[in-house]
């Protein structure tokens, strides 16, 4: 079969590397992709979001499968579009996708259906969001209501950065219209961990859980990114986790969803804050997770395209998952400045030397080439990602390979996988 992913950064290089895997595909597509992913699928040059031109280019490739990377194009209706053309498409409509696209959806959702998650209150005049942030006092997280790139999450320490953050994305309106509308909630203590499930709007299927780094410094210091690192398996989420966060939170995601006349059918993502009471959700996503893809997939044994597939198709009950019990860590080579302001077009040196290393493979994220040089072209530049025995034995191999690759600016946590370690 032929199948097209959409996308461009390290998530949809770790989809195409899998899929190149399948026996049932016969030609790989990627739009936009990058120099990473050219090496394993032909490259296109159209948008995420230029949504006819990309149905045109899956008729005329006889495209039997589309994979959707990025949320954007699921929020904003491309699964609707392909299935109006008769094409096969793997993600969620639009309307599936609120859950992702709008903060304060997700957070109704959850309330009225009694799936853990923080405490909350939405506002769309920022005096009154002010008013309860200090009624509430800190810590307190402030969220912009729309997509904002994983950015659009601040965790306030303390009142002052509380107020500057419903500012920043209400007045000075730095998310666009995705800040017209804010959610302030409680702050949820405890530790982070992703559960991705395939969901086909009846059942679910989860894969393994990983964990997430967001901050931009060790020790989970400096500002919200979209993603530093993350290992699998997250020692946080063991069997007990899993059972829970199955029953309370999965299960009635997609049987609600159903119920409310949005059928859940793609990845669904939960984002978790877990302690001694269990697990809350602190977000959910309507898609593969970035970073968490990349230490996720690599653990698949299975073929990826069969429980696509069943996604399409409504036979996810009949479909089972493989998973390695080997450990993956993906630390995030970034751009000097990232989060904020960074520049572009820095030589890349090293990535063929860190693959060299038994278990080693690199996912390029924001990479372009320039006259036959690799060069960086974005915040978030390389996955640097390998497995390992355990955790301590991937950390190990993934920052061996990180050494071996340099560019100008480079910046990377040198402690991802260490809350793992942690807990033993």
């Amino acid at each position: 079969m032929n199948v097209l992913v959409i996308g461009g950064g390290g998530r949809e290089h770790a989809l195409v590397w899998k899929l190149a895997q399948s026996p049932l595909v016969q030609t790989l597509y990627c739009a936009p992709g990058n120099p990473g992913i050219a090496r394993l699928a032909e490259c296109v040059d159209i948008g995420v979001q230029d949504f006819d031109r990309l149905e045109k280019f899956a008729r005329e490739k006889d495209v039997d499968l589309t994979v959707v990377g990025p949320e954007a194009p699921l929020t904003a209706g491309i699964a609707g579009h392909f299935a109006n053309a008769g094409l096969r498409l793997f993600g969620p409509t639009a309307a599936a996708a609120r859950l992702e696209g709008s903060k304060s959806f997700a957070k109704d959702f959850m309330k009225r259906n009694g799936i853990p998650t923080a405490e909350y209150e939405e506002f769309d005049d920022a005096e009154a969001a002010i008013a309860y942030v200090r009624e509430k006092g800190a810590p307190i997280v402030v969220k912009a209501d729309g997509l904002a790139a994983g950015k659009g999450v601040t965790v306030a320490r303390d009142l002052a950065q509380a107020e500057a953050a419903v500012r920043a994305a209400m007045v000075d309106r730095v998310f666009g219209e995705a800040g017209a509308k804010v959610v302030v909630e409680e702050c949820l203590e405890g530790e982070e961990a992703s559960v991705l499930a395939f969901c086909d709007g009846k059942t679910f299927l989860p894969m393994v859980p990983s964990q997430d780094h967001k901050p931009a410094l060790d020790g989970d210091k400096g500002p919200n990114t979209g993603g530093m690192g993350a290992y699998s398996p997250a020692p946080v989420a063991g069997p007990e986790v899993m059972e829970q966060v199955e029953r309370h939170i999965l299960r009635p995601c997609v049987e609600q969803m159903a119920a409310e006349g949005s059928p859940y059918a793609g990845v669904l993502y939960a984002g978790l804050m877990i302690n001694e009471q269990g697990a809350k959700v602190v977000e959910i996503n309507c898609r593969f997770g970035d970073p968490e893809t990349q230490v996720v997939l690599p653990r698949m044994i299975s073929d990826i395209v069969p429980p696509m597939l069943a996604c399409c198709e409504g036979t996810l009950d009949q479909t089972s998952i493989d998973w390695s019990p080997e450990a993956c860590v993906s630390v995030v080579m970034a751009s000097g400045g990232y989060p904020g302001a960074y520049e572009k077009g820095k030589p890349i040196s090293g990535i063929k030397e860190a693959e060299e290393e038994e278990g080693v493979i690199v996912f390029q994220a924001g990479t372009a080439e320039r006259d036959g040089e690799l060069v960086t072209n974005g915040g978030r530049v390389l996955n640097v990602t390998a497995s390992g025995a355990d955790i301590p034995a991937a950390i190990e191999k993934t920052y061996r390979g990180v050494k071996r690759i340099a560019f100008e600016g480079a910046h990377y946590r040198t402690d991802i996988g260490q809350k793992a370690l942690k807990r033993g």
